[in-house]
């Protein structure tokens, strides 16, 4: 018979899906970045439990995935020390930059995974953080054509 003409149950339609790739730079993360994957973990772990509970084949696939990869995440992560000091642009600290064009962004700068530049965090792989580490207030880096000013330079607890 062709298999056009059997039912497939939900467990046999459902294969396992591809790993998310995971990034080749080291996995440096802040304290609260460690903490958001440790919070992640625990809620994928309850969500795959109560999936396997429901028979969710569907659900469990996406949730496996998505366990390996923060699995993966959290066994690599090294937390970085918070920034002895406001001197210079490191991991961790808040950098104030003014474009050309007068707009003012302030960036916390992160790991890979807790970054968000919408909400303010700027990984430390992105392009601008890698031109901005180690700079001063006042110095001047250049972006696609666009000079980018250092106007301040913080270190917070959060």
């Amino acid at each position: 018979m062709s298999r056009a003409f059997v039912k497939e149950t939900d467990s046999e339609a459902v294969e396992e899906l591809p790993d998310r790739p995971i990034s080749t730079h080291p996995n440096i993360v802040t304290a609260t970045g460690l903490a958001q994957i440790e919070t992640e973990v625990a809620r994928l772990q309850a969500d795959y439990t109560a999936a396997q509970a429901r028979k969710d084949h569907v659900a469990l696939a996406s949730l496996a995935r998505d366990l390996r990869y923060w699995t993966a995440r959290h066994a690599s992560a090294e937390q970085a020390p918070p920034p002895p000091d406001a001197e210079e642009v490191r991991f961790g600290t808040h950098v104030t930059i003014v474009r050309e064009d007068g707009r003012r962004q302030t960036y916390r700068i992160v790991g890979e995974d807790e970054a968000d530049p919408a909400r303010g965090t700027l990984s430390y792989a992105a392009p601008l953080a890698r031109l901005l580490m180690g700079k001063r207030v006042g110095d001047a880096v250049t972006l696609g054509g666009q000079e980018v000013e250092v106007v301040a330079i913080e270190v917070t607890t959060t």
